[in-house]
């Protein structure tokens, strides 16, 4: 597959994730998983959009660092959205954090003039989530195993989301679903355009799930999208 632009979302300071240091003095933050993922993406053809580590924008005005972020996404086609246990501020309105505004941008179609000042409009990202372990090591905060509709299934807790994600996720227009006796509805194949995969899932062939999300962005007209927050 050619080398993809890719752009991650995430809240830098979760600390709230599963321990990658071998100290247990020092805690892992969300920042180390996008350092592992950033490694990946390096190693292969891919084009790494997103901040590096050590690279500071709180010293510049929030206007300057969403003008940069607006350049880092308009020039990616991929957009991995890292799901953490505490991504949300719950005391601050979503509209002051950062990852809402970044999943909109990246869902939307923005017009820029080239270099020949011809207005040139970008296609929506795809879209990936991608669940971070808690601190024990779980993914039950987002991902719970049930047992429903006399089999297992998965069921995902979007009350945990940002609303813009929460809208994107179980879009489908036609959705491959059926109801069983108990009410639950069981969604099966891809449902969502923000697909999430665990992290464990995805670090054993992480190129399945991004061509996937490619190939949702292929069918895009095939989900209900929701681009504002």
């Amino acid at each position: 597959m050619a080398g993809r632009k890719i752009f991650v979302s995430y809240k830098y300071a979760d600390d709230n994730v599963e321990n990658l240091n071998n100290s247990p003095w020092c805690n892992s933050t969300v920042r180390d998983y996008v350092d592992l993922l950033e490694g990946y993406l390096d190693s292969t053809d891919h084009i790494y959009k997103g901040e590096s580590d050590g690279e500071d924008l709180s010293t510049y005005s929030e206007e300057t660092i969403r003008e940069k972020l607006r350049d880092r996404i308009y020039d990616s086609t991929l957009t991995i959205v890292m799901i953490s246990p505490k991504m949300k501020d719950a005391l601050k309105d979503e509209h002051s954090q950062w990852i809402p505004w970044e999943v909109s941008f990246s869902l939307k179609e923005t017009s820029r003039r080239n270099s020949s000042g011809q207005s040139v409009v970008s296609r929506t990202n795809a879209m990936l989530a991608i669940v971070i372990p808690d601190s024990t090591g779980a993914y039950g905060y987002y991902l719970e195993s049930r047992f429903c509709c006399s089999n297992g299934c998965i069921m995902h807790k979007t009350g945990q989301l940002f609303e813009i994600i929460r809208r994107n996720k179980f879009n489908k227009k036609v959705p491959d679903s059926r109801s069983c006796i108990s009410g639950d509805t069981i969604w099966y194949g891809e449902a969502s355009y923000i697909e999430a995969v665990k992290w464990a899932d995805f670090t054993a062939d992480p190129e399945k799930y991004i061509s996937a999300a490619y190939d949702r962005r292929d069918r895009i007209d095939s989900f209900d999208i929701h681009k504002t927050f």
